[in-house]
C-alpha cells in the first residue's frame, strides 16, 4: 500500500463565507485556520496547500470572552531601541477589526512559506459587504 499525496492538479479550491456576527473570536479562528489548511478534506497533506479560500464578514461584531477586551495585548516592534508598541484587543477592535481576526488566524497557521501561502487565502471585511460574489461562496457553519 502507498500513501496518497495531494498534487496541485488534483486540488479543487472552493470559497467559504463566515459571518462573525456574535461569534467568539478563538472558536471561529480555529475553524477558519482548519479550512485554510485543508484539514476538512480527505485529500489533506501537511506539506501541500490543500485548503480553501475563506471570506470573513462582520469582523466588527466578533465577541471576546472574559476581560480580554481590556487585558489582551498585541505587541509590535519597530526594531529600534524603545520601539515596542502595545495595543489592547478592545482598541484594536475599534480601530481595525480586520486585523484582530487576521492576527488570531495567522497565529494558528504554520510559521513557514506554506503558512504564508495559506494566510493569503483569507479575506476579512469589517462590514457585511464583500466583493467576492462572483466566486459563489458557500456558507461555513460554525
Amino acid at each position: 500500500m502507498s500513501t496518497l499525496t495531494a498534487k496541485k492538479e488534483d486540488l479543487q479550491k472552493s470559497w467559504f463565507l463566515v459571518d462573525l456576527d456574535n461569534q467568539v473570536l478563538g472558536r471561529v479562528a480555529t475553524e477558519i485556520a482548519r479550512v485554510l489548511r485543508g484539514k476538512h478534506k480527505a485529500i489533506y497533506t501537511p506539506s501541500v496547500d490543500t485548503g480553501d479560500f475563506v471570506i470573513v464578514v462582520n469582523a466588527e461584531k466578533v465577541r471576546l470572552t472574559g476581560d480580554k477586551l481590556n487585558k489582551k495585548l498585541y505587541h509590535s516592534h519597530s526594531n529600534y531601541p524603545g520601539g515596542l508598541k502595545s495595543i489592547t484587543a478592545g482598541k484594536l477592535l475599534e480601530k481595525a477589526p480586520e486585523e484582530l481576526i487576521r492576527k488570531a488566524v495567522k497565529g494558528m497557521l504554520p510559521k513557514n512559506k506554506l503558512g504564508r501561502q495559506m494566510y493569503r487565502k483569507l479575506k476579512v471585511y469589517a462590514g457585511a459587504e464583500h466583493p467576492h460574489q462572483a466566486q459563489q461562496p458557500r456558507e461555513l457553519k460554525i
